[in-house]
């Protein structure tokens, strides 16, 4: 597959994800994100989209690239998980 057909799709799947919540909140009233929800997730896959391009990019190890993008998901969660209901109990979160 071609860097650009790449970029493309982890571009594409951090908005097909964004679009679980926007089509979540059309039919239940459970799900309540505001503006500044979306905004903050957006960033949080996009940025982790482009970081995952910018490892396979310049990463030439198979092993390497397994570690840090094992690291980039993980941290990826446990921001998210933050966020969503504050497990570390940070200001951060809101808590």
């Amino acid at each position: 597959m071609t860097q650009n057909k790449r970029l493309a799709g982890i571009i594409f799947t951090a908005a097909l994800l964004l679009m679980v919540p926007l089509v979540a909140m059309q039919f239940t009233a459970e799900v309540k994100w505001s503006f500044f929800d979306f905004l903050v997730a957006g960033f949080l896959l996009f940025g982790t989209g482009l970081l995952l391009e910018l490892i396979l990019r310049k990463v030439k190890t198979i092993r390497q690239r397994i570690i840090l993008c094992a690291v980039l998901f993980i941290t990826l969660a446990l921001v998210w998980a933050e966020l969503a209901v504050g497990i570390f109990g940070t200001p951060f979160a809101g808590s």
